[in-house]
């Protein structure tokens, strides 16, 4: 009877799978890039797609012919999926991932922006406009998480914040104290998520659920009995500045979006650094994240888990409170019933594709503003794409870069569970 080696074994247990996520990814790829390549290639006219530098169909641009375009970039992503099959290092993956999901949107846009134009600095603005309270929420789920508490209220945050941004912004007839009042709004949801999670040790998923009802409610009720019949005295509030800085506006694309803009656009840029900068060079930020690893052995260098646990979450609302505002102070310039339409839901998705990182979360809002901006695009220039599924594109995105393009992450090993000391 033969006895077998420790190698052998080793070789049973564990083999070399060959269809792993690297593979399984590279094949996605081709599919798609094989599907852009010979559908919108067959569909795109021979006229040329424009995609202006500007804001309209005048100066400078970028054209290419919209049949020949679609063919390119569909064959851009095969190619990055080709590569992928073949076996790449780790550290290219999401490189050549991003190359293929990038050539899969161009050669789609080849085909529908052919006869037409694309004004980049419009899409690119809208992008970061729409990402904006996802950028946000988003931040604000890291902080939450990283600290090993689960924040599924991101929507209720957001909502109590553009809430109380149009209440107090228009009874004070100020911008500013609407703001403060926004970020007031999204501390008061997040104090009772922190009190219910942390203190009564309630399931924080259940929790945060009950809080984006228990907010819905509350400014759904507010509105028709307030808001809606005296909107000259609590629901006009005034709309947010644009601040221009002279030179760098006239800088191509960029320019226009980042220096002539508003606040939140700055402030969600500058929150983004400060939190990727705290976490990672910040006694506070290395606590944060033992907390969130491993809470007894951070109690155990006196770390108080339960006091950082409750300072987080409620930084995390002001952030969020601050990008609800974005909703009455910027967009629409008054608050309706849940206006905010699961943008928080969308956060928490951002949080998660962006692996509980802050710049791989404003990649992921990025992502999906820009999904939403496009499908606004579509629908004004006539898109033959049904318009159902334009205003279900950013929901269908949300969904496959969740389930598709994550793969296998880990959150903080602590989150979600309860502390009982310390």
């Amino acid at each position: 009877m033969s006895t077998a080696t420790v190698e052998d074994l080793t070789e049973v247990t564990a083999p070399d799978r060959f269809w792993n996520r690297q593979r399984r990814l590279g094949a996605a790829l081709v599919l798609i890039g094989l599907l852009a390549t010979v559908v919108f290639g067959a569909l795109a006219t021979g006229e040329s797609a424009r995609f202006t530098l500007s804001e309209n169909a005048e100066g400078a641009a970028l054209d290419i012919q919209g049949q020949l375009g679609a063919v390119l970039f569909g064959l851009v992503a095969v190619g990055a999926g080709v590569a992928m099959l073949i076996g790449v290092a780790p550290r290219w993956q999401t490189t050549l991932l991003s190359i293929g999901i990038v050539g899969f949107v161009v050669s789609f846009l080849c085909w529908q922006v052919a006869g037409k134009f694309l004004p980049l600095v419009d899409t690119v603005n809208g992008t970061l406009q729409l990402g904006l309270p996802l950028i946000l929420g988003a931040m604000a789920g890291v902080l939450g998480e990283r600290s090993g508490v689960v924040n599924v209220a991101i929507e209720a945050q957001l909502l109590m914040g553009a809430f109380g941004a149009a209440l107090v912004g228009t009874m004070a007839g100020s911008v500013w104290l609407g703001l403060i009042s926004a970020a007031m709004g999204g501390v008061l949801i997040a104090a009772m998520l922190a009190v219910f999670a942390i203190r009564f040790l309630v399931d924080q998923v259940v929790v945060g659920m009950v809080l984006n009802l228990f907010a819905l409610g509350v400014t759904g009720f507010l509105y028709e009995r307030l808001m809606q019949p005296q909107a000259q005295t609590y629901n006009q509030p005034p709309q947010m500045p644009q601040w221009r800085i002279p030179g760098l506006a006239e800088v191509p694309v960029l320019g226009p979006v980042l220096f002539d803009t508003n606040l939140l656009v700055w402030l969600a840029l500058i929150v983004v650094v400060l939190i990727h900068v705290a976490l990672s060079r910040t006694r506070w930020g290395l606590r944060t994240r033992a907390v969130g690893e491993h809470p007894t052995a951070a109690d155990t260098v006196g770390i108080r888990v339960r006091g950082l646990r409750y300072l987080n979450v409620l930084l995390g609302g002001v952030v969020a409170g601050i990008g609800g505002a974005y909703f009455t102070l910027v967009a629409t310039g008054s608050f309706n019933k849940n206006m905010t339409s699961g943008a928080g839901f969308i956060a928490l998705a951002a949080l998660i594709f962006g692996r509980w990182t802050p710049f791989g979360a404003f990649g992921a809002a990025l992502f999906f503003g820009f999904a939403q901006k496009l499908a606004t695009y579509l629908s004004a220039v006539g898109s033959p794409v049904p318009s159902q599924f334009l205003n279900m594109l950013p929901y269908v995105a949300t969904i496959i870069a969740v389930a598709g393009l994550v793969g296998r992450v880990r959150a903080p090993a602590a989150d979600g569970q309860p502390y009982t000391s310390g």
